[in-house]
């Protein structure tokens, strides 16, 4: 099958990468990005082109993500099947229903996974997918292909997904915004457990404030997971106070 990704931002890049090993790849990017699409052996197109494949993937900000449906809505194929990788769902399912004609098939997934922790291997890394609007012979045939590459595939539904990511993501991009404001770093005089510490940092140190800031407006359960973690914190404190 032919693959469009529209944006070649970090994750759009590796995405490119890997899929470019089994699949012909257009790439649609807003800069000049010409020399390293080719490099990744995927094709540089316009944005029509990129859009008017079998599978089309928008590796845009959740921000962007409706206006970007809405551009390349002309150019879909019947029968296409629009991907979107945000990190949260709920949203992105909701605009891909209300944007996208009823004969283009949808599919909601998070690649569980980066830049910084997938550029050697996809092996164990893992991939949710929620089957919202897509043939089961096409849906299988993702997934077979996905745990061929070594990803552990975990079927969820849009709300399952929120619900659970706001604290295992969402949370752990907090705290380490946290360490980063609090200007934490690595000291010679340190345990295993302030090394665990460090690395959270590092997990989010290279993402962009406006994914943190988008993962956090636009899911529903994030206000009240940072809520409740930081009336914890003051309890804590609160007891050692006394």
């Amino acid at each position: 099958m032919e693959i469009g990704i529209i944006g070649f931002g970090r994750f759009g890049k590796l995405m490119a990468g890997y899929l470019a090993e089994d699949c012909k790849v257009y790439v649609s990017s807003r800069s000049n990005k010409e020399k390293e699409i080719r490099q990744l052996n995927a094709i540089p197109s316009a944005l029509e082109e990129a859009a008017s494949r079998d599978i089309v993937i928008p590796s845009v900000p959740i921000s962007e993500f409706e206006s970007t449906l809405k551009k390349i809505k002309p150019f879909l194929k019947k029968g296409a099947l629009v991907m979107d990788v945000c990190s949260v769902k709920e949203y992105p399912v909701q605009i891909m229903k209300k944007v996208l004609p009823k004969g283009i098939q949808v599919l909601a997934t998070h690649p569980m996974f980066g830049p910084d922790s997938a550029s050697d291997s996809l092996e164990g890394r893992k991939l949710v997918l929620c089957k919202i609007r897509i043939k089961d012979a096409l849906y299988n045939k993702i997934k077979d292909y996905a745990q061929s590459k070594g990803l552990a595939v975990i079927e969820a539904t849009p709300q399952a997904h929120d619900g659970e990511i706001a604290k295992t993501l969402i949370l752990t991009h907090f705290i380490g915004r946290g360490l980063i404001d609090f200007g934490a770093n690595d000291m010679n005089i340190d345990t295993q457990g302030y090394k665990k510490i460090m690395e959270v940092m590092k997990y989010v140190k290279n993402d962009t404030w406006q994914l943190f800031e988008d993962m956090n407006r636009y899911n529903k359960y994030s206000k009240k997971v940072r809520k409740d973690f930081i009336a914890a914190l003051k309890k804590v404190n609160e007891r050692l106070e006394k």
